[in-house]
């Protein structure tokens, strides 16, 4: 019998649907706006978020992640490709979720970064410390231009 609790579903949604889970490449949203989609397949929940991680969207979206974190098994694996913005606050939100996940044995992994992400992880030195345990970073055109 299939358990429900291990098939890809939405846990918390901060704004409206993405368009993206109905095949269509997502509009830019409003300025300071982000949208998060949760799907938990495993023991590990995939969380993306799209549109601007910055101070006023971190601070909205922060209990979500923390309570996605709480939810999963081993920790998150985070699809960052749809930012458009990303600034150190941003960052900070994820350092915070990454060293919550390390207290309580789990992970944060990057499993996808658009240029944003990967110009600003690349710029304070903190690649690596998104990348799956006993694997490289990944890398995007940013990177490896």
């Amino acid at each position: 019998m299939h358990d429900p609790d291990r098939r890809a579903r939405r846990l918390v949604t901060s704004g409206p649907a993405s368009p993206a889970s109905r095949g269509s490449r997502p509009k830019r949203l409003p300025a300071g706006r982000a949208v998060v989609a949760y799907t938990w397949d495993g023991p590990r929940i995939g969380v993306e978020i799209m549109g601007e991680l910055d101070l006023d969207s971190g601070t909205r979206l922060r209990d979500d992640l923390v309570e996605a974190l709480a939810r999963s098994a081993r920790g998150l694996e985070l699809d960052l490709s749809r930012l458009d913005f990303c600034d150190c606050a941003g960052l900070g939100v994820l350092m915070e979720l990454r060293q919550r996940a390390g207290r309580q044995g789990k992970t944060v992994v990057i499993r996808a970064a658009g240029r944003v992400v990967d110009r600003l992880l690349t710029l304070v030195g903190a690649e690596e410390l998104f990348a799956a345990p006993g694997s490289p970073p990944a890398r995007t055109p940013f990177g490896t231009a």
